[in-house]
């Protein structure tokens, strides 16, 4: 596998009326690799998803996704190059079965996306190539049930599903561990592992125990700032980031959360 970066930002850069979210920040994500983007609440890190998607536009930088300067492009053109993200609040269809869900995913591939009118049974070739997704997140056994009705765990793992469906080339996931009991943080975090073959994520994840069990790379973001970057053994000894944590260069990185 290549080692060069597939999505790379240079002195990207967002201002409100005054006030500076992102600053300056250059990002280097190596292809194959699962990058972390983390720091304090108000870091930055959201406004950098959002910035890399073009949710909003840039105040001054550059983004590049495989060496093509993506700045200036919208949304759907950056989806279409195989940047797809997955959001802080889960994102499905809380009324169809888990099955269909993914489906919806893969509707593209047949030039239908938007002919939401016709026939459920034109979708139905798909359901190998779904139902070979839902083994991957190991959602097999839910494949008739309810969105509505998974436990919030499984409906991450229908969340990675979904955006696994769209074939992404890089995966942006916002927290897809928040809010979950520990035993489906460890199941979560073991499907991202293990989507993770082949594929680029960039994910922001305030669980440090998460991070260090992943994480290739770590990029510390405070104040909109790039404040530290490297491994996990590296940033958690780093007493910048320890003191921007923790109030205290003393303190301890291991376990805490932003």
């Amino acid at each position: 596998m290549s080692d060069s970066p597939i999505l790379v930002t240079k002195a990207l850069t967002k201002e409100f009326k005054g006030f500076v979210a992102v600053s300056n920040v250059n990002l280097s994500v190596q292809r194959g690799h699962i990058h972390a983007l983390i720091g304090p609440n108000g870091a930055g890190k959201t406004t950098c998803f959002n910035l890399l998607t073009k949710f909003l536009e840039p105040t001054q930088g550059q983004i590049l996704f495989n060496g093509i300067d993506i700045t200036a492009e919208k949304p759907a053109q950056i989806a279409r190059r195989g940047v797809i993200r997955s959001f802080q609040i889960s994102a499905v269809f809380p009324q169809m079965t888990v099955l269909q869900n993914v489906r919806i995913g893969l509707q593209r591939q047949l030039g239908t996306s938007y002919f939401f009118w016709r026939s459920d049974a034109s979708l139905n070739k798909l359901n190998d190539q779904a139902m070979a997704l839902l083994a991957e997140v190991d959602l097999t056994d839910f494949a008739q049930a309810l969105a509505v009705n998974l436990p919030y765990g499984r409906k991450r793992a229908l969340e990675i599903a979904t955006t696994l469906a769209m074939n992404p080339e890089l995966m942006l996931l916002d927290e897809p561990t928040q809010g979950m009991g520990h035993e489906d943080v460890e199941r979560v975090t073991q499907l991202i592992k293990k989507v993770s073959a082949g594929r680029t994520i960039l994910m922001v994840e305030h669980n440090m125990n998460v991070i260090a069990s992943i994480a290739d790379k770590i990029t510390v973001l405070q104040r909109g700032a790039v404040l530290a970057e490297g491994s996990y053994n590296e940033v958690s000894k780093n007493p910048q980031v320890m003191e921007a944590y923790m109030g205290t260069s003393d303190a301890t990185l291991s376990g805490a959360h932003a």
